[in-house]
Formats: structure tokens, C-alpha cells, sequence
């Protein structure tokens, strides 16, 4: 279980609340529930139940969900300076991209708007495209694509993991990583156009010379400090709920059994 401290008795919290991170959790709720139902329709016998879906909704907790983003976020985060950031994301512009992201974010729960998203992408890559070259800066000094695919492939050993310790599967951590290891590349190339896609679309509407300022920051001690508390955050959060959807489904497997 994971605890935290009230919002006083920690600054990075004013910082995360700026950042819009408790309504970003509240979208990775909702997909959770959507992935939940996908999940079961592919590896619980019988497919998604009432039971299931409490199940569901009981390890997509929001509290619990941000709580551990916000324990991990301060650890990581130290004593690094969140004043420019605050500064910045707290401004009109920050504001902005806040809500621009969440916006996207959003949308792209609908699949027909992912591949619309997706297929953008697509017509620019390989292309002198202006918008394309500035997002792809701020990706490149951001890692947003290698450290999004050791994300993906982390949740995808807890989740083995859950499986086999929930007894569903008889796997060795060896068989385990070979398996996550094996679709590396295929979750690099999805994991990479998902990130443009999402990020031209959230961004489209900013004026010039946003993203670049929004790069700049990026490049500041605070900002990697910012960068890499973030993922820890959200990569201990996904880590925690792979690893119990697994136990979960292994446990359904078993019912059907008996």
C-alpha cells in the first residue's frame, strides 16, 4: 500500500497539481477499465464477469494510483529547485500545454481518433516538416521514447510475473525476460509513434517557439529532475497494477478449474 503526506507537508505536490498529474491519473483510470475489459475478453476463461470488473476496479484505485506517483515523485524528485517549474507550468502558456495534454489524452481513448492521430504522424515522418523537427527535438532531450519502451516492458514483466506467483503459468525469470525482451522492437516502433502522434496533436495549437521554450527547460538540472521523478512515478504505479492484473487473471484461471 502506498501512503503519502498531506499536500502541506509536500512542495512537490504543488508542483504535480500544476502539472495536471491528478487528472492525468484519472484518464489512466479510465483506460485501465477499457484495458481491463480487453484483458478479459483474451485471458479469463468465460470472459469479463461482474466480478471482474470489481476486480478491475478495485487495482485501478485513483487515490491509490496517485498516491504512489506523488511518494515516488518526491523521492526521486529530491532537492532539485521547483521553482522555474513552477513558474512555468503555473503560467498562462504552461497552463496550455497542461491542458492541451490532457485534451489529447482523452481523445485518444477513442480508437478511431488514436488512428487518425497515428496515420498524421505517419504522412509527416521522413518529410522537412517544421512541426514534425521541433517535436522531435523536445522527445530526443526528453529519452520520451526509450524511456517510455523500459516502462512498457517492466509493466510487461510484473504483469508474467503476477501470472506465474499467482500460479497460472510456470515460468523462470529467465522465460519471463526472454518473452517481454522478444517483442522489443515492436513495442519501440508502437511505443515510438504513439508519442509523436499524441504529441503533434496536443501541440498543434501553441504558437511558435513554445515547444522550443517548453525543450529549453527540459535541458535545466530541474527539468531532468522533473523528466525522471515523473517516470518513476508513473513506471512504480503501472509496475503495481501489472503485477496484481496478473495475480487477478491468474486467480480467475484457476476458478474456472475447480
Amino acid at each position: 500500500m502506498a501512503w503519502t503526506f498531506p499536500g502541506w507537508a509536500n512542495p512537490t505536490n504543488d508542483l504535480l497539481d500544476a502539472l495536471g498529474v491528478p487528472q492525468i491519473v484519472d484518464i489512466m483510470r479510465k483506460e485501465g477499465i477499457s484495458y481491463g475489459e480487453m484483458l478479459a475478453e483474451d485471458m479469463v476463461p468465460g470472459g469479463g464477469t461482474a466480478g471482474w470488473d470489481e476486480t478491475v476496479k478495485r487495482i485501478y484505485d485513483e487515490d491509490r494510483m496517485l498516491a504512489t506517483v506523488q511518494d515516488v515523485f518526491a523521492t526521486e524528485f529530491g532537492d532539485a529547485d521547483t521553482e522555474p517549474l513552477l513558474a512555468f507550468f503555473s503560467s498562462e502558456t504552461g497552463q496550455q500545454i497542461v491542458s492541451l495534454e490532457l485534451s489529447a489524452r482523452n481523445a485518444m481513448r477513442d480508437e478511431e481518433i488514436e488512428d487518425a492521430a497515428r496515420a498524421a504522424f505517419r504522412d509527416l515522418e521522413g518529410t522537412n516538416s517544421q512541426p514534425l523537427a521541433v517535436i522531435e527535438e523536445f522527445v530526443e532531450t526528453n529519452d520520451l521514447v526509450e524511456a517510455n519502451l523500459v516502462g512498457a516492458l517492466n509493466a510487461n514483466y510484473m504483469f508474467y510475473l503476477g501470472l506465474v506467483d499467482g500460479g497460472a503459468l510456470r515460468m523462470s525469470e529467465s522465460d519471463i525476460l526472454t518473452e517481454v525482451w522478444s517483442s522489443e522492437e515492436e513495442t519501440r516502433q508502437d511505443t515510438r509513434e504513439w508519442v509523436f502522434s499524441f504529441l503533434l496533436m496536443a501541440y498543434r495549437p501553441l504558437e511558435d517557439g513554445v515547444v522550443e521554450d517548453y525543450t529549453e527547460l527540459s535541458r535545466t538540472e530541474p527539468g531532468r529532475a522533473l523528466n525522471r521523478a515523473l517516470f518513476a512515478g508513473f513506471n512504480k504505479m503501472y509496475d503495481d497494477i501489472s503485477y496484481a492484473l496478473g495475480m487477478a487473471v491468474a486467480r480467475e484461471m484457476q476458478v474456472q478449474e475447480l
